[in-house]
């Protein structure tokens, strides 16, 4: 396998239960790290929701490999941060036998 070219900075962020400052709670995002990864774009389409086209890109995202259970190790339903560009995680598996890295398949929506 050749090593991946970990070139973009990720924020690895996991949903949480946050107070909505009313008594309530609202789902949030709070980050759970940072990791360097290689983003590299699958297919693409155009569907629509509620009306509105919407731009759906899959991606390839490959970082470092970490044990089982660690909290550097990304999982279904977190997501990626880029700026303001997510990318959200519909599974994880290990890239080589080793597990030195790690492939995370994750979908990038935009409304057009």
């Amino acid at each position: 396998m050749k090593a991946p070219h970990l070139n973009r900075q990720l924020v690895l962020e996991t949903p949480d239960t946050l107070s909505d400052g009313a008594g309530g709670y609202v789902q949030g995002w709070v980050p759970a790290g940072i990791l360097w990864a290689e983003v590299t774009p699958r297919s693409g389409r155009e569907t629509a929701r509620n009306g509105a086209p919407v731009s759906r890109m899959a991606y390839r995202i490959t970082v470092r490999g970490a044990p089982i259970g660690s909290n550097q190790r990304p999982a279904a339903p977190q997501r990626f941060r880029d700026g303001d560009r997510i990318f959200t995680i519909q599974a994880v598996t290990e890239a080589d036998p080793a597990g030195r890295y790690l492939t995370c398949f994750a979908q990038e929506e935009q409304v057009v």
